[in-house]
């Protein structure tokens, strides 16, 4: 069963136990400023989920294409990627636990034909601080289940994804209990973060064992459903919203309780065929094939690249066919972005002439499936890309020729000497880093916070002498990746205020998904320490700090202001600060260009999702708002 059978399959489950088909909404939603791609199916939803009547009833299904640049540099592992289908069944106050349970599990071992031997769930282990009880409700509906198809199902409690790492799993354990870090479902994250009024609960993770051979102990610790590592996938996710959070921050059971799933169509292909590499599903596989044809290489020994391609040229053609055009702002610069990066990998690969109107085709075919409603610009999908592909050769060729001049002084290339590049001939700082990787052109060791002043330094002499409250003047910045820039400063004070004060800025790169930040550290972070990080940027938020900037004399901004800044060399005479807070006494004061919120506030829930090593001495950190 090939991955677009399985989507049908699915429709035609749910329709036979009471579902009603809904239409899949557009990868980007008119009217909503929150947030730059659909990423999951309930996210159309979530007005029916708060408690609005849906025109179709109680029981509805789709599915939802989707698409999350938080991770796009992560792509080119064997699961990670940016665009995704994700399969959806609601009940709004009809059935609950046990009639989702067993559906989902018939679903996958009778209609697609998953081992259940091979499948492995986890639930919520409660929380003593709110009163909230272990969801012994869900895990007991599936011993019962197991125990009908003939497989052993033992509970273990973990706690947390940390506490199993060190732990694993034993003979015959089946169902697991994790924390709220993995097993609670709110709109701000963990349970703590749940935001009042809203609806949230315990959910019930669904994962696929790949074999004991696929995990990396030495890299990810031992095997259990919530690890890291490759040998268990997650590929459904059931959240029961039993529960409201009130005014006082604890929490009431709702009357009408509601069952929200979502499943991955490619992840639960890839178990269907048995391979834990979703790029061999019949979704990208063809894809693959034509790159080892035009290259003449093959994908096990270059599978990063044609994984990057095979994902990136999928997200493209989606949103060309819903009708977006590649452009310099917001969803339009992130189309363009997949579309670049995929042409880069493509010269990784020796592919050096146009080559997406022979994948393109390819793509538009294993999407034939998916309804015209969506897919409103199929027909001019392709010469959309090929404008592009076109554009950027020419852009290449521009950079390409300015940046081997440069490399002939035989010096190390600064970062200003890439800001102009990208400032002058439209190259991109990550292209001029990854061809100076390739080209072996040394860069000095600081050319990313040399890069993040010259830009810096152009925006301070581009902005008028207005003082004052930032009055929303965005210029050609997204509302969200202003809320991520405001964050990050918030990140950097907490950090100084809680791990080091020497701690400075050593980069970082902030979109409309994700920030960023590298700063330097003689440590890893423990878990404590990245908790109350967190926590310290979170309380900043909800205290709604006024953010203020001014203009100031380079000199008595540095000696008097005290304001953090990297380059005071390079920094015009006149700059611009924020200040975050009281101004005698502020929580962040920086040199910026901006643009920034003008009130904390406005951010939304700030959650840090990996604590990693970026170079020797320097420590990274990518976060996400919710």
């Amino acid at each position: 069963m090939d991955a677009n059978e399985i989507r049908q399959k699915f429709l035609d489950f749910q329709v036979k136990n009471g579902h009603k088909v809904i239409q899949p909404a557009p990868l980007v939603l008119e009217g909503d400023p929150t947030t730059l791609f659909t990423g999951s199916g309930m996210q159309p939803l979530l007005p029916y989920l708060l408690g609005k009547e849906h025109p179709e009833g109680k029981r509805l299904c789709d599915a939802q294409p989707s698409m999350r640049l938080q991770d796009i540099e992560d792509v080119g592992d064997p699961r990670h990627t940016t665009v995704f289908e994700m399969l959806g069944n609601w009940s709004l106050g009809d059935y609950f636990k046990r009639e989702q349970i067993e559906n989902f599990f018939e679903f996958l071992t009778s209609v697609v034909g998953l081992d259940p031997s091979k499948i492995y769930v986890t639930c919520f282990i409660g929380n003593e601080k709110y009163g909230i009880p272990k969801d012994t409700e869900a895990a007991e509906i599936w011993q019962k289940v197991f125990e009908k198809a003939g497989v052993e199902a033992k509970i273990a409690e973990i706690g947390s994804a940390a506490e199993g790492d060190k732990r694993g799993i034993k003979p015959g354990e089946r169902i697991f209990f994790y924390d709220d870090k993995e097993n609670w479902w709110s709109r701000g994250g963990g349970i703590d973060s749940t935001p009042l009024g809203d609806p949230c609960g315990p959910d019930s993770e669904v994962f696929y064992d790949f074999g004991e051979d696929k995990q990396d102990v030495a890299k990810y610790g031992q095997a259990h459903p919530a690890s890291d590592g490759a040998r268990f996938m997650e590929i459904g996710n059931q959240v029961f919203m039993q529960y409201r959070r009130l005014e006082d921050g604890s929490f009431e059971e709702l009357e009408k309780k509601n069952v929200d799933f979502g499943g991955g169509l490619e992840r639960i292909a890839a178990a269907a065929i048995g391979s834990f590499d979703v790029f061999k599903i019949s979704l990208m596989q063809p894809i693959i094939e034509k790159l080892e044809e035009i290259s003449g290489k093959s994908y096990d020994n270059n599978t990063d690249e044609m994984r990057v391609i095979a994902d990136h040229i999928r997200g493209a053609y989606l949103l060309a066919s819903q009708g977006l055009v590649p452009s310099n702002k917001t969803q339009g610069y992130a189309m363009r972005r997949l579309v670049r990066r995929a042409i880069l990998r493509a010269l990784d690969l020796g592919i050096s002439t146009n080559f997406l109107s022979e994948i393109v085709p390819i793509v538009a075919e294993n999407y034939a499936d998916l309804p015209d409603l969506i897919l409103t610009h199929r027909e001019s999908a392709l010469d959309t890309l090929l404008k592009e592909e076109n554009a950027f050769r020419k852009t290449l060729n521009r950079g390409l020729k300015e940046l081997n001049k440069m490399a002939k002084s035989g010096k190390a290339l600064s970062g200003f000497d890439i800001f102009k590049l990208q400032d002058t001939y439209g190259f991109p700082l990550e292209l001029s880093v990854e061809e100076c990787y390739r080209e072996g052109i040394d860069l000095t060791p600081k050319y990313r916070e040399e890069f993040d002043a010259a830009l810096a330094e152009q925006r301070a002499r581009s902005q008028t002498a207005s003082k004052g409250m930032f009055k929303g003047g965005l210029e050609d910045h997204g509302e969200q990746t202003v809320k991520y820039h405001t964050a990050t400063h918030l990140l950097l004070a907490a950090l100084q205020k809680l791990i080091s004060p020497n701690i400075v800025q050593k980069g970082s790169n902030t979109t409309s998904e994700r920030t960023r930040f590298d700063f330097n550290c003689d440590h890893k972070l423990t878990p404590e320490e990245i908790k109350a990080v967190e926590n310290q940027v979170n309380e900043w938020i909800l205290a709604d700090l006024p953010v203020v900037f001014d203009e100031y004399d380079k000199a008595y901004a540095r000696d008097t202001l005290k304001a953090h800044g990297q380059f005071w060399d390079k920094y015009p005479d006149v700059l611009k600060v924020y200040t975050i807070g009281d101004f005698e006494k502020p929580i962040s004061r920086e040199v910026c260009g901006g643009p920034h919120v003008e009130h904390t506030g406005v951010i939304g829930h700030f959650k840090i999702v990996k604590e990693e090593s970026s170079a020797a001495g320097i420590r990274r950190i990518k976060a996400i708002l919710e």
